[in-house]
């Protein structure tokens, strides 16, 4: 069993996002890394967990943040999960939605024979 108090043991940086709120008007909140993300045109924070231990988080549309600054050890790593998290997208679209030019096709494609008269070769 894994205690749930255990921290991470490798650093992952901090972020800082700056956005506006309708009542507070400009925000600046700094959290671990791993507590913001971007998906769906929101930036998705953890603000804290319920008694329960749910990661309660505040979902920021784009147009309302002005930036977010990552402090991280390698910026490679972060591009690097970009990339992984854009292709498991892409793979999990492709099994949802069939894409042409797979070679695994379940069966072959529909073939009509047209019988050519004599006025067809006019085209040629």
């Amino acid at each position: 069993m894994v205690d749930e108090d255990l921290e991470l043991e490798r650093d992952l940086g901090e972020a800082t996002i700056v956005y506006e709120e309708p009542d507070e008007g400009t925000v600046r909140k700094t959290v671990p890394n791993e507590h913001v993300a971007y998906f769906q045109d929101h930036w998705i924070i953890k603000t804290d967990e319920d008694e329960e231990g749910n990661d309660i988080v505040r979902r920021v549309p784009a147009r309302r943040v002005h930036y977010v600054e990552r402090s991280v050890e390698e910026f490679e790593e972060e591009v690097s999960t970009l990339l992984d998290q854009v292709q498991s997208f892409a793979s999990d679209l492709r099994t949802k939605i069939p894409v042409g030019g797979d070679d695994e096709r379940s069966e072959e494609p529909h073939r009509i024979d047209v019988e050519r008269g004599d006025d067809d070769n006019q085209f040629r």
